[in-house]
C-alpha cells in the first residue's frame, strides 16, 4: 500500500533561509507521526507543506495519491482529505458550536441542514463536547474551543489530520483534555501528523517519531527513540527537557 504522505528530497525556502533541506519521509495509513524538535527546526513547514499552505521549491511530495510538486492537483478536493487544526482556534464568533461545525460540510459538500446537524452530534461526541451544541466560543474554556477545531475538522470526515502545536496555548489541565481527544483518535486508526513539544504524549502515542534539526530529518523511529537517542542533537534535545 503506497503511504498516504511522502516526502522525496524536499526543500523550501523562504528567500534565502532554507528551512526544509532534502526531507524525504513516509507517513502510512492508520499511523501517528509526530514531529518533533527546536522551533525553526522546520517541522511546522514540513507540516504546512502536507496540506498546500505552503509550496515546496524542489524535490517531490505526495499527499492522499496526489503529486503536491506538479501543481496540478485539486487543493479544493485537498482540503477535504486532509483537516488541520491550529494553535489558535479560529472559531467564528459570531456562530454557535454547531454553526460553525456545519458551515464548511454545508458550503463545500452541500449537505442539508439535517444531516449536518447530525453531523455536528456525532462529532461533537466524538470530543466530549455534545452538551455544547448551542453555545458560542466566548462561553467555552480555551481547551473546550479546541475540541470544537477538532470536530469541525473531523466533520469533513478527512483521511488524514494535521495537528500544529495544539495545546502550545493552553495550561496544563486543558492540554490534558485535548490530547485526551487526539489519543482516541490514534485508537480510532485516524492517520495523524502532529508537531507537538508534549514528549511524553509523543512518546505513548505515536507509531513515528521524526526529530527535526537544522531542517532534517535528524532521527526517526518508534516512541522510545526518546529513551534511546542515537544521536548527541536528540540526544541533548531530550536532555534539554524540550
Amino acid at each position: 500500500m503506497e503511504p498516504m504522505v511522502h516526502f522525496k528530497d524536499v526543500r523550501k525556502s523562504f528567500g534565502a533561509l532554507d528551512v526544509l533541506k532534502d526531507v524525504s519521509l513516509e507517513i502510512k495509513r492508520g499511523t501517528v507521526t509526530a514531529l518533533i524538535g527546536r522551533s525553526g527546526s522546520g517541522k511546522s513547514t514540513a507540516l504546512r507543506c502536507i496540506n498546500a499552505l505552503e509550496q515546496i521549491n524542489s524535490g517531490e511530495l505526495y499527499v492522499c495519491g496526489r503529486a503536491l510538486h506538479k501543481g496540478e492537483f485539486d487543493l479544493r478536493a485537498l482540503r477535504q482529505d486532509v483537516g488541520i487544526v491550529f494553535q489558535s482556534y479560529n472559531l467564528f464568533p459570531h456562530l454557535t458550536v454547531t454553526e460553525n461545525i456545519t458551515l464548511a460540510p454545508r458550503r463545500v459538500k452541500k449537505i442539508g441542514a439535517a444531516e449536518a446537524k447530525d453531523l455536528a452530534r456525532e462529532v461533537l461526541l466524538q470530543v466530549g463536547l455534545s452538551d455544547k451544541a448551542d453555545s458560542y466560543p466566548e462561553q467555552l474554556s480555551g481547551g473546550q474551543q479546541q475540541r470544537v477545531a477538532i470536530a469541525r475538522s473531523l466533520a469533513m470526515k478527512p483521511k488524514l489530520m494535521l495537528f500544529d502545536e495544539v495545546t502550545s496555548a493552553l495550561d496544563p489541565e486543558l492540554t490534558g483534555e485535548v490530547l485526551k481527544v487526539i489519543e482516541k483518535l490514534a485508537q480510532s486508526g485516524m492517520t495523524m501528523v502532529l508537531v507537538t513539544h508534549e514528549m511524553n504524549f509523543a512518546e505513548r502515542v505515536a507509531s513515528q517519531l521524526v526529530f527535526m534539526h537544522h531542517g532534517k530529518v535528524w532521527e526517526t523511529g518508534p516512541g522510545d527513540i526518546l529513551r534511546n537517542p542515537k544521536t548527541p542533537e536528540l540526544q541533548q534535545f531530550v536532555g534539554n527537557g524540550l
